[in-house]
């Protein structure tokens, strides 16, 4: 746990990791939370209203009964178990139960279709998926082309010829079981990357990884955990950002999270539940931040009383984080990471001048750099790879069933994130933009974030995506696609005035010289924008 200082020099510098060689996580996050004491762990809403609450005894005795229900029909350790919910109680009792018995935990998105689900299960082998009414349908679709899967719990519904019903599977089962004592660097989840850059690769996690997140939330939560604290995130628990980001950091903490997905994003519902349930903490993805500016007048309407605010996934603008101040009363700390090695950069502001549009700095524990293709660390103000130094904890173990890729990862000790940053004098990290993202222009180097950072500040912008298009003079030109707020129409002069809008606060070479306005911007499951399609349809 950090240790508050009174700079981050102090709270850099006196961070020790402490991990043992054995540990794991479904007995950090459940069972030593209830032999503690520990309360509430979990307030379910549902999308109709109903509110129900779960302790941490009430985890552990249902976690030992699935674990024992899994046991039953021949899932062991190192087993991959497919985890296909929402934010919803079984996701988190089918969570603890794989790790408790040394299984391979494979969280997946509801909303993939079955081509995605088919090449996730296949690739992972999984043998075994948890489920629910409404997905059930895709899987039955595909069944037939995953011959390694050979049990299907589905949480609602009736039980029929290819699925369990999983809480009938819980009452059958014992509240006794004896744990797998695994090892800290036994694997215990693969996450798939969003494939933004090429097919999905599985992150392969050890159990340690949560252990290694642990700084990287409670730095930028401002010294999490404290008193009344209640976490909540939009962001679903099939990806890192809403599982290891907020949920399993929590419990680790003896927290309680408020679980709430609703199928779509409502910004006026999203104050509305955090007044009702006086969330504290909230990791919100730029995406929703977008869709909550909309929202007029919030603290009018909303006693809502956040004590920290983090966001990740795309850059930050000075624009946001002043809106954050007045709407939200909070300073929004952004942070950075990736699925394979996350959280490892971030603003605290409690201790820490937030300059906009930085990243922050890197959070204690970490070791992060800017280098070159050789792996040598660049100067201050120098544009290179953003790179982080193993051993470290929160570091994956290797992509699942590709070890041409993971060796790609690295060049030496350093693991590459594949984009490109700078760092400033006092250490504060820029992100510039994925590799793939680069504009080259008229000789110039030109990351999309900040011209999607101007852009939005335009009073006609709701949302704004950047690409190189290219361009037989130029090598590429920026073109931007906008998509406008409500009431505003798309015209030549509002095309003109946004061009000059940006012309003006940056550069003459870093102007959109082509604007689309859109009805929707591409994006991931987590909210980031996919400007690889965009690209492909510039051709």
């Amino acid at each position: 746990m950090l240790i508050r200082g009174e700079s981050y020099e102090t709270v850099y510098d006196t961070f020790k990791w402490q991990i043992p060689e054995r540990y794991n996580i479904g007995l950090d996050i459940c069972d030593r939370q209830a032999d503690l004491g520990h309360g509430t762990a979990l307030i379910f809403e549902s999308e109709k209203g109903s509110v129900d609450r779960y302790s941490f005894s009430q985890l552990k005795d249902l976690s030992n009964r699935f674990a024992n229900a899994l046991k039953a029909v021949g899932i062991s350790t190192g087993d991959r178990v497919g985890i296909l919910l929402p934010q919803c109680p079984e996701t988190a009792v089918a969570h603890i139960a794989v790790y408790k018995i040394g299984g391979v935990a494979v969280p997946l998105f509801t909303l993939f279709g079955p081509d995605a689900l088919s090449y996730r299960l296949d690739n992972s082998g999984a043998r075994c998926l948890i489920t629910n009414r409404d997905s059930l349908g895709k899987i039955l679709e595909i069944r037939e082309q995953l011959p390694q899967l050979e049990q299907i719990f589905v949480t609602d519904g009736e039980a029929h010829d290819v699925a369990v019903n999983f809480w009938d599977a819980l009452r059958k089962g014992s509240a006794r079981f004896d744990p797998i004592p695994t090892r800290a660097e036994d694997p215990a989840l693969i996450i798939y990357t969003s494939g933004t850059t090429g097919p999905p690769k599985g992150a392969l996690h050890a159990h340690r990884t949560l252990l290694g997140h642990l700084p990287g939330v409670e730095f930028p939560h401002n010294f999490f955990p404290r008193e009344n604290d209640l976490f909540w995130t939009p962001a679903d628990w099939a990806w890192i950002g809403g599982l290891i980001d907020v949920l399993f950091p929590a419990w680790h903490h003896g927290i309680p999270v408020l679980a709430y997905r609703a199928r779509k994003f409502d910004p006026e519902y999203a104050f509305h539940l955090s007044a009702k349930h006086q969330i504290r903490n909230a990791f919100l993805p730029p995406t929703a931040l977008k869709m909550m500016r909309q929202v007029e007048r919030p603290r009018k309407r909303h006693r809502f009383n956040f004590r920290s605010i983090a966001s990740a996934g795309e850059a930050l603008g000075a624009e946001l984080l002043q809106w954050g101040r007045e709407a939200m009363g909070v300073t929004i700390n952004e942070f950075y990471g990736q699925t394979e090695v996350n959280l490892v950069v971030a603003n605290c502001a409690e201790i820490l001048p937030v300059k906009p549009g930085s990243m922050g700095r890197a959070i204690p524990g970490h070791r992060v750099e800017i280098v070159n293709d050789q792996g040598e660390v660049m100067p201050p103000g120098q544009t290179g790879n953003i790179a982080i130094k193993r051993p470290d904890p929160v570091m994956f173990l290797e992509y699942w069933k590709n070890p041409q890729a993971t060796r790609d990862k690295f060049i030496g000790d350093w693991s590459l994130t594949g984009d490109w940053g700078k760092k400033d004098e006092q250490g504060y990290f820029w992100f510039v933009g994925r590799q793939d993202d680069l504009i080259t222009s008229s000789g110039y180097r030109i990351g999309p974030g900040e011209i999607e950072d101007c852009l939005i500040r335009h009073p006609a912008v709701a949302l704004a995506a950047v690409i190189g298009k290219p361009d037989p003079l130029r090598t590429e030109i920026v073109k931007a696609f906008i998509v406008l707020k409500q009431a505003k129409s798309a015209s030549d002069a509002l095309r003109l005035e946004i061009q000059e809008y940006v012309r003006t606060r940056l550069a003459a070479h870093e102007y959109p010289r082509e604007i689309d306005f859109v009805e929707e911007l591409p994006m991931t499951a987590t909210g980031k924008i996919i400007r690889k399609t965009l690209r492909e349809r510039e051709g």
